[in-house]
């Protein structure tokens, strides 16, 4: 259990080694999605401090969120060789991942009204 000083809740996604590298996936398909993971891989390269990522590490990454729950298959596109690539969007997990991520739950108990508490419970209750 945290304790008193504790200012956020982690998520496992956006823990240990490869929480940077699902951030920038996150990120880079939450602005244009569907990609391959050869796009995906393409932009990661372009961020400035992850050149160095190397595509088996990105291809790893994408599948283990996929596997996961926070990204989804969702068609294939021919790519420039000939091959099928899997295309992966977002799901429903991940944004609410990133807003749990972001969220000082703190300041959320402290200026959310009744109404907004009891449906919070009310969701958590139920899963």
């Amino acid at each position: 259990m945290p304790g008193p000083k504790s200012e956020k809740v982690r998520l496992s996604v956006f823990k240990g080694r490869e929480a940077i590298l699902n951030w920038v996936i996150f990120q880079i398909l939450a602005l244009k999605a569907p990609l391959a993971i050869y796009e995906i891989c393409n932009r990661i390269k372009a961020k400035t401090g992850l050149k160095h990522v190397k595509y088996t590490n990105i291809n790893r990454r994408v599948r283990a969120l996929s596997d996961s729950g926070y990204l989804e298959e969702v068609g294939t596109r021919k790519t420039q060789a000939g091959f099928q690539a899997n295309l992966y969007k977002m799901t429903s997990r991940a944004y609410l991942a990133i807003i749990l991520n972001e969220l000082n739950l703190d300041d959320f108990v402290q200026t959310a009204t009744e109404e907004q508490i009891t449906a919070v419970i009310a969701a958590m209750m139920k899963s």
